[in-house]
């Protein structure tokens, strides 16, 4: 398996490809920009996954989904966040277009398949309420929940940060410590060396 990061957008967030076995899952196009549309040509692109609907996530769905016809997937409760990203793009003063609604939802337990692997879906509210995370064969695709030395912020609409730091204890922190981790923003990580260093998890 192939995973390839792309920082997007002016909030420098992490958009992932996934290959394996001649298929692509796109994790938080953010922005489609020529990078991310070049590593996906000749794959068949099986998924555009929004971990969770901020606008630097899924600024790039509209464009994507044109370019690939995937299917675009997320939780329901991330539906308003997601039918107002435009809206939140003025908030922060960086424009994005609106995106395309979503052709299925995940619950937890859902998986998304690339080649014959198989990502399984956490529910880990607490920086949005329908927020998710991948996991598959030692690794985790976090988005805004857990970072290097951090966690996610919980000051907007929909944030709770006894929720993330709940999500971030019973759903990760369960993990192996080996387990790799690859946040919505900044570097790898693994769950072994958060939760031995990362001073927002003491106690947990």
């Amino acid at each position: 398996m192939q995973i390839l990061t792309f920082p997007v957008t002016p909030f420098v967030s992490n958009c992932f490809v996934v290959k394996h076995e001649g298929e692509a899952v796109v994790i938080d196009p953010g922005e489609a920009t020529p990078e991310v549309l070049a590593a996906l040509r000749g794959a068949d692109v099986r998924a555009i996954v929004n971990t969770h609907c901020h606008c630097d996530h899924c600024g790039g769905n509209g464009a994507l989904k044109a370019e690939t016809g995937a299917d675009l997937v997320c939780h329901e409760a991330e539906l308003p966040l997601l039918r107002t990203i435009e809206q939140q793009g003025v908030m922060f003063g960086v424009p994005f277009p609106p995106s395309p609604e979503p052709d299925r939802f995940l619950v937890e337990g859902d998986t998304v398949a690339v080649g014959n692997a198989e990502f399984r879906v956490l529910h880990v509210p607490g920086h949005s309420p329908g927020h998710i995370a991948l996991v598959c064969d030692g690794i985790v695709v976090a988005g805004d929940v857990l970072f290097a030395g951090s966690i996610g912020r919980t000051d907007l609409p929909g944030g709770n940060h006894a929720q993330l730091l709940e999500s971030i204890r019973t759903k990760l922190l369960t993990l192996p410590d080996e387990t790799t981790v690859y946040p919505g923003h900044g570097p790898t990580t693994s769950i072994g060396a958060e939760r031995r260093g990362n001073p927002f998890l003491a106690g947990l």
